[in-house]
């Protein structure tokens, strides 16, 4: 446990300083990296034509969208061309047509789901100019509208920003300099970062093995600190190359932890500058409270589960004293791979240390229901934009069982808003149930399903979970390249990521031409203890009315098969 607390200990200062920082970027304040980057930004800005003028809500989602999907149009070119391409020394050959779809609406999502193999199946100009770029830009549309977001609804006039101005900012302040330095780390730890082919080395045994080479550092540093998630191989972070020790595994964990939950501190700091400054503001701290609360629950019962190991395997006589490792790495063990399972989908990225599909029944429950629930932490802006649509529902019941007019940050919540958020709120669950109806109803969808009874269930439950919620990650025990299974999960990754954020802009937008009405007496405090537990218990109890019925045929029928 003590490698648990470790992570922690680092992880809390580290995550204040940070949201500090990336405060100073969301207003366009003042930041010792600014006497260079100002330059660079300028140049940027002439070469693309960008026009620092703010932008209405409708100009800035178009924005968005529109830049988003030139980008896909060209990724998607080079994945079909590839073989034809330069920087492919392994004579990598074009990638199929639907897995090319899957593939960039997965990583211009943020999702990074994978239906292929990164060293067998992409080149490495295909690694660095689709992958690794959209590992960039999908982060940076995810925190730009986080911005936008944030500085609607704490906003005293009606201000959203430019969308373009955003985007580059992020990349060049936050997203570079961060990954530059998490990716050194990563080289001295003994990833390489190379344009060198495979090579091809003799085993002790005799044999003759291939070593995948190429610029893994990189890839690796953005993978985490942009919560994207995708491996430059198949195996993700279990491989020694993308994962060489502890002291990378801790730093990739805090990597996916670091940008999440210091968009929550920097949120308060937007919300807190209004009255007073302070080192973390009391309503981000709720907020990033109740997140702490969901997410350490899930990581003691994946530790528990993992810990405790498999009954079947000690009926073979076989001794589980350091709990259940199939499919695990042994210089990580139980307590490192159950923190970076909960991290990983907590924090929506999707990385792996270890096989998720060998997790013990409600050791993989978690994580699935983690990206179900898609509000613990999640992915760098889009996760807080999602839990401030819980935040804002639970003050609508709360008010409604004390009979006062709901409202946050002197905005009244009506009728209007309440119908998006609603509508916010179910289409996660609808993506995720509606598309797992139909690839178990379908024979496409169960050709894919490799695992007979409740555990291929939850394999189906997992892959559309993890697409909904931008994740990635997967039980990969599941046939997964086909067109049905390519289609289907890049669909659901795009209404997840894009439907959402356009929903939750529009609920902002309302908030901001809001009349300002100051608090009173009989105003809801959002900033308590009390609201935390009551913002923790609606997430909860809306989560298992939601998803409760599918569980218990998948993971819940499992573990009580397994103890039978």
């Amino acid at each position: 446990m003590w490698q648990i607390a470790i992570v922690f200990i680092i992880y809390l200062p580290l995550v204040i300083l940070t949201g500090h920082y990336l405060y100073r970027v969301t207003l366009q304040q003042k930041t010792w990296l600014d006497p260079l980057l100002d330059k660079v930004d300028a140049v940027i800005y002439k070469v693309c034509g960008i026009k620092r003028v703010d932008m209405t809500g409708k100009e800035y989602v178009l924005s968005l969208i529109v830049s988003n999907a030139m980008m896909v149009f060209v990724g998607y070119i080079i994945l079909r061309i590839q073989a034809l391409l330069f920087l492919n020394p392994n004579n990598i050959n074009n990638m199929e047509a639907t897995l090319s779809f899957n593939t960039i609406i997965s990583f211009i999502t943020n999702t990074n789901l994978q239906h292929y193999s990164g060293e067998s199946g992409l080149s490495y100009l295909s690694q660095m100019l689709v992958i690794t770029f959209m590992m960039f830009t999908s982060a940076a549309t995810g925190y730009a509208a986080c911005m936008a977001f944030c500085r609607r609804v704490v906003a005293k006039t009606d201000t959203i920003g430019n969308f373009f101005v955003d985007f580059v900012r992020v990349i060049t302040r936050i997203l570079m300099p961060f990954s530059i330095v998490v990716a050194l780390i990563l080289v001295s730890q003994g990833s390489p970062q190379t344009l060198k082919g495979n090579q091809t080395v003799q085993t002790i045994e005799g044999k003759l093995q291939d070593i995948a080479l190429g610029p893994i550092a990189s890839l690796e540093s953005i993978k985490h600190i942009g919560t994207n998630g995708g491996g430059f191989n198949g195996a993700n972070s279990t491989t020694p190359f993308e994962n060489p020790t502890v002291l990378s595994n801790i730093v990739e964990m805090l990597s996916m932890m670091l940008l999440p939950g210091a968009c929550v501190v920097a949120f308060s700091l937007m919300v807190a500058s209004r009255k007073k400054k302070t080192i973390f503001g009391k309503q981000g701290l709720a907020i990033f409270t109740a997140m702490s609360i969901l997410f350490l629950v899930g990581l003691v019962t994946v530790y528990i589960a993992e810990k405790t190991g498999n009954p079947f395997i000690s009926e073979l006589g076989i001794t589980q004293e350091l709990g259940s490792m199939e499919g695990k790495e042994m210089r990580f063990g139980v307590a490192q791979s159950a923190l970076f399972t909960t991290v990983t989908t907590a924090f929506t990225t999707g990385s792996i240390n270890n096989m998720h599909d060998t997790l013990t029944p409600l050791g993989g429950l978690v994580p699935m229901f983690n990206m179900m629930l898609n509000v613990v932490f999640g992915g760098k802006g889009v996760g807080l934009m999602n839990m401030m649509m819980y935040v804002l529902l639970t003050i609508f019941i709360a008010c409604l069982m004390i009979g006062r007019s709901p409202q946050f940050l002197g905005k009244k919540i009506e009728e209007k808003e309440m119908k998006l958020i609603a509508l916010c709120i179910l289409i996660h669950p609808a993506i995720i149930l509606l598309f797992s109806a139909l690839a178990v109803a379908t024979p496409s969808g169960i050709a894919g399903i490799t695992n007979p009874g409740a555990h291929g269930l939850s394999q189906v439950l997992y892959e559309f979970a993890s697409a909904s919620a931008n994740n990635g990650s997967g039980f990969e025990g599941l046939a997964d390249n086909s067109t049905f299974w390519n289609v289907s999960t890049g669909l659901a990754m795009f209404f997840g990521r894009y439907v959402t954020i356009i929903i939750q802009l529009a609920i902002a937008s309302l908030l901001a031409n809001k009349v300002r009405h100051s608090d009173s007496v009989g105003t809801l405090k959002t900033d308590t203890t009390t609201f935390t537990f009551l913002l923790v218990a609606i997430v909860l109890m809306i989560g298992a009315l939601t998803f409760l019925p599918a569980l218990a045929l998948g993971p819940i029928t499992e573990h009580l098969q397994l103890y039978s």
